[in-house]
């Protein structure tokens, strides 16, 4: 999963009248929608929801996947109506026209792909120490199965030092492609296909009944609903990224025709894996012991793969897969996260100092150097409680966040809906009241499941937009007291 909205602008070339190439087909386009959403929500959520539902650990996804499918169909009328990179930010600017509200929106979408980001690094390095367990090196056996004796402090520094490893790299430039992203889509869903295969095995045994798909456990004493619910909002956080496509559209070709078939075919080929390896847990893992299985947090699918297939060396091989995929995920937020710090900061929303741009390298250093703070600072503090489920509440924080800029975008979807495209073009037009069912889902999924989230996730998610908002007022009282123009910089970063 990924973040990326850029500065809100009207004008779809750029600062030179450029336009950007038009390369994507439907193919490269599938397979970059597909690569976004598989990534680091499936290995940190897996575990959570098993312990919250039991059996039916699929539902959720498919709860999810519906209400992602939904605001899906709002993306799409929305940037084939307006076809610029500039996604909720953009779309949030057309509908209410105030620019706090624009700047909230989009620097939630910030705040995401920070959170995003250090979930994906907690999850690399538990699987990183898992691999290192299940390979024979600072491991013990429990209940036959190899776990690590590294302590949790030592798995936090390793998530912090990737976090600057992330910094470096990013400070160095990173020559992204797309035929690279398909490289990397093709490893995650190869991971994956290991999860699946090890579950239909485990199924050929029969050691699990099918039975227990259906098999609702109330581990947590919250009834059906409530369970199911809290599940759904967690399974969120593995069905986002399909929005970022929208920031590809100017280099697609026909857009209005390509869009809409490919977004919701990746969103579906996204949910059948999902719900296999779902599947695959509840077959692998026995019924008594799916509660336990959220204590793995990161580590869920890991736990899958080394008890289901004891004879077969993949799960030596396996959490590496893993850890290169949730690399990915947490590269691509920091590049996107930095480049929106920058992109506002040429906007005179945020500080200038966020706009500086290293010589040579032309990365946004300060942007990122920013960034990557928060996000230590976020690791640090969300891994200072002992009894904290890290990873719960990394991808909690994300999912709130993402889930309040989509009701936003819904409402502008239906604030826009007799705003005529441009002539010559044909927009896509979700079906009636689609993009109000959309908006009412997504509320309900940040109200309703409110009082069984951590406090954590609320402190996370108002300090981390507190701190924005803070930025916002120094930048409007700086803009007041000088009114000269700022130098022009390239935007090509």
């Amino acid at each position: 999963m990924s973040t990326s909205d850029t500065e809100v602008i009207d004008d779809a070339s750029g600062p030179d009248g450029a336009q950007l190439n038009r390369v994507l087909g439907p193919k490269l386009l599938l397979l970059f929608i597909v690569g976004d959403i598989l990534g680091a929500g499936i290995y940190a959520v897996t575990g959570t929801m098993a312990a919250g539902v039991g059996g039916i650990v699929w539902l959720p996804f498919l709860l999810a996947f519906a209400v992602a499918s939904l605001t899906a169909l709002s993306y799409l009328e929305l940037v084939t109506k307006y076809p610029q990179a500039a996604g909720a930010a953009l779309y949030t600017h057309k509908a209410f026209g105030i620019h706090l509200v624009t700047f909230i929106v989009a620097f939630a979408v910030i705040c995401s792909g920070i959170t995003s980001a250090s979930t994906s690094a907690v999850t690399l390095s538990q699987n990183f120490f898992g691999g290192m367990a299940v390979n024979g090196i600072w491991d013990e056996k429990v209940d036959g199965a190899a776990v690590t004796t590294v302590p949790d402090g030592v798995i936090t520094l390793v998530a912090l030092g990737f976090m600057v490893l992330l910094a470096a790299i990013n400070l160095r430039g990173v020559g992204e492609s797309v035929k690279f992203n398909v490289v990397l889509t093709v490893i995650e869903m190869a991971a994956l296909a290991i999860v699946i295969g090890v579950g239909f095995y485990a199924m050929s045994k029969g050691s699990t009944g099918v039975g227990e798909l259906v098999a609702f456990h109330d581990y947590q004493d919250k009834g059906m609903f409530m369970a199911v619910t809290v599940a759904t909002s967690v399974a969120f956080f593995a069905m986002v990224g399909f929005e970022d496509s929208v920031n590809m559209v100017e280099e697609t070709q026909n857009p209005e025709k390509i869009f809409p078939r490919t977004m919701l075919t990746g969103l579906g080929i996204a949910v059948v894996i999902y719900m296999l390896v779902a599947v695959s847990v509840v077959m692998v893992i026995p019924p008594g012991e799916l509660k336990a299985i959220g204590d793995a947090e990161g580590r869920a699918l890991l736990d899958v793969v080394s008890r289901g297939a004891p004879d077969f060396p993949i799960d030596r091989v396996f959490p590496f897969l893993a850890c290169f995929a949730v690399a990915n995920t947490a590269l691509i937020n920091m590049l996107m996260a930095s480049r929106l710090l920058y992109g506002m900061a040429r906007q005179r929303v945020l500080p200038s100092p966020l706009g500086k741009v290293l010589p040579g390298a032309r990365t946004p250093w300060v942007g990122i150097l920013f960034s990557t703070f928060l996000a230590l600072v976020l690791l640090w503090y969300v891994s200072s409680d002992p009894d904290s489920n890290v990873v719960k509440n990394l991808s909690g924080t994300t999912a709130l966040l993402l889930l309040c800029v989509f009701a936003v975008v819904n409402v502008a979807c239906m604030i826009l809906r007799n705003d005529p495209p441009a002539p010559g073009r044909h927009a896509f037009r979700s079906p009636g009241v689609t993009p109000l069912l959309a908006g009412l889902l997504c509320v309900f999924l940040v109200v309703v499941p409110g009082a069984e989230r951590d406090a954590v996730q609320y402190q996370v998610a108002g300090g981390l937009l507190l701190v924005g908002l803070v930025l916002w007022v120094v930048t409007l009282v700086a803009n007041k007291l000088d009114k000269a123009p700022t130098d022009e910089v390239s935007r090509d970063v």
